[in-house]
């Protein structure tokens, strides 16, 4: 595929000069001397435990795909009021876009959500590349963090490894049934199967579907594309515990509304 159509390369190019720039603003000392590091995380997979359906509500103000999904500017304040409005409407858990070039967040909303409710099980949804990005994570008040086997490859297990010995939970995300295979090598014990391509932004529910039982006892969870309580139980049928809805929701003028009606029954 010709690199200019593999937007999960630019991404990881553009990511890896953000992170740059953010150890040259703020040193791991400075994070570790931060409020909420000292903050234990919590296991985010007990967030999967209770009945269906278990929805990880995310906020994102753009997309690749889509562009911007909202006429509001995104901001500390709006992601907040979004992320307090789906847990007061029945969300298992909060996924929190802080990539900014691609997908118009920052690590800012992810902190700020975390002190409006701070036992919200909260994802740093992000394209992790350095093991600079965990210690932001702990410093921003993350739960859990995004591995993405596409984009990280051999080192996967090494990365897994870095996260949880600062007591992140992982969620790692395949596209197929390599990437599968090799989550489970690792030790990867929550893996969300993403029926979009990051590479080419196309989205396809049988990838969902096709990977669900070749899993062996990892949690998993459905991501992308899904739009319908329909979708959600036949998904949850076939072994998908949590479900990763962003695009639908954010399109809506009142998420939290829209969660609420997605997971009625």
């Amino acid at each position: 595929m010709p690199a200019e159509t593999d937007v999960l390369s630019r991404i990881g190019a553009h990511t890896k000069k953000r992170v740059e720039r953010f150890k040259n603003d703020r040193s791991v000392s400075s994070l570790k001397a931060s409020e909420l590091y000292s903050r234990v995380p919590r296991d985010f997979k007990k967030a999967f435990e209770g009945s269906f359906p278990r929805v990880i509500a995310e906020v994102k103000f753009a997309s690749p795909s889509a562009g911007f999904l909202r006429q509001e500017q995104p901001s500390a304040e709006s992601a907040t009021r979004i992320a307090l409005s789906y847990l007061d409407h029945g969300a298992a858990a909060l996924s929190i876009l802080t990539e900014r070039n691609f997908f118009a967040g920052a690590p800012e909303y992810l902190e700020s959500v975390r002190r409006a409710r701070p036992e919200a099980p909260l994802l740093m949804k992000d394209f992790f590349l350095d093991p600079y990005q965990f210690e932001l994570a702990r410093a921003c008040g993350a739960d859990c963090v995004l591995l993405i086997v596409a984009l990280i490859g051999g080192e996967l297990k090494q990365m897994l490894a870095q996260a949880q010995n600062l007591g992140l939970s992982v969620l790692v995300e395949v596209h197929d049934e390599v990437e599968l295979g090799a989550a489970e090598a690792a030790g990867a014990t929550l893996i969300g199967v993403n029926s979009r391509d990051l590479r080419t932004l196309k989205t396809d529910l049988n990838v969902a579907r096709r990977l669900a039982p070749l899993a062996g006892g990892a949690c998993l969870i459905a991501e992308s594309g899904l739009k319908s309580r329909e979708e959600l139980k036949e998904l949850s049928s076939l072994g998908y515990k949590g479900f990763l809805v962003g695009t639908t929701l954010m399109r809506v003028e009142d998420p939290g509304k829209a969660l609420a009606e997605l997971m009625a029954p």
